[in-house]
């Protein structure tokens, strides 16, 4: 039996903002050669315009919320590459161009929020590669951003770059993120974020590493009803409207995860849209090469 978890009502205009987030993250793209520094708006933005058009399209259907989405993982990937090379130019294909990107070494853009976006779109979109590319970044150039978080943040990300790399053993660094994300002694806002948006793509991983496919699809089914109570709740639902909440990314992630590893899926919502997925658009041009 599928279980349905229905998204919450969305705003009547996001076909309008889809295109005017396209064009708006299209030219931030084009300034990043002259000017890497703009990185952050242009990931940001990016991210932004996949989201609003899986709002305007849930199924992911349409070829243009295909590109949107292989677009902010290409800006994603890029702003890591950059990152990490100190000097010269590095070579990114984004949308349909090579572009020849300065090196800029760490940045404040180059933080573990962004890295953990550009993951959950890698695997999201099928990029193996980037993946692996990602997996590479040193922690030490994450916390180099200046940007700060909970103490749980680098444990998270050392447990997936270590899962996917093959490189060690997980248990130690998944227990200290899971305990970091304990929401006893938490209030208000910071404890219903915690519960409800950041911990649940670990109870999710954690299922996912110990193959039980029951429990799996029960923690996928409770983080998308609480990615749902979360941006209804916040600011007394006006938080809605965001286009943050019309994915529920992480989980969208750890759901790929599943099923390229055979899981069963009985969970089905438009916080997960369909054709992403199903990998129904993966391979049907190049995304990578340079």
């Amino acid at each position: 039996m599928t279980l349905l978890v229905p998204r919450h009502e969305l705003p009547a205009d996001l076909g309008s903002r889809a295109v005017e987030l396209d064009k708006s993250a299209a030219r931030n793209v084009e300034r990043l050669e002259s000017s890497p520094a703009g990185f952050r708006l242009a990931f940001g933005t990016a991210l932004l315009a996949a989201f609003t058009h899986c709002g305007e399209d849930p199924r992911a259907v349409g070829l243009a919320t295909w590109e949107a989405w292989v677009t902010a993982t290409q800006v994603g990937s890029a702003l890591f590459a950059t990152s990490t090379a100190t000097t010269g130019t590095v070579k990114c294909r984004i949308t349909d161009e090579v572009r020849v990107i300065p090196a800029t070494g760490p940045q404040y853009h180059s933080n573990a929020e962004n890295w953990n976006n550009a993951f959950w779109l890698a695997i999201a979109c099928g990029e193996p590669d980037r993946m692996t590319a990602l997996a590479r970044v040193p922690l030490e150039l994450l916390r180099a951003s200046g940007a700060e978080y909970d103490a749980y943040v680098y444990p998270w990300i050392a447990t997936l770059q270590t899962w996917w790399l093959g490189g060690g053993e997980l248990g130690g660094l998944l227990d200290a993120a899971i305990a970091g994300t304990d929401p006893e002694g938490l209030e208000g806002d910071d404890r219903d974020l915690m519960l409800r948006v950041l911990h649940p793509p670990m109870n999710l991983f954690l299922n996912y590493l110990t193959g039980d496919h029951a429990r799996f699809n029960e923690a996928l089914a409770q983080a998308l009803q609480w990615h749902k109570e979360y941006w209804t709740r916040a600011d007394g639902g006006a938080a809605a409207g965001n286009a943050s909440s019309f994915v529920a990314l992480a989980p969208l992630a750890m759901a790929c995860l599943a099923r390229d590893a055979g899981f069963p899926l009985t969970v089905e919502s438009e916080y997960l849209p369909k054709h992403l997925v199903a990998r129904s658009w993966v391979g049907e041009f190049d995304t990578i090469s340079t």
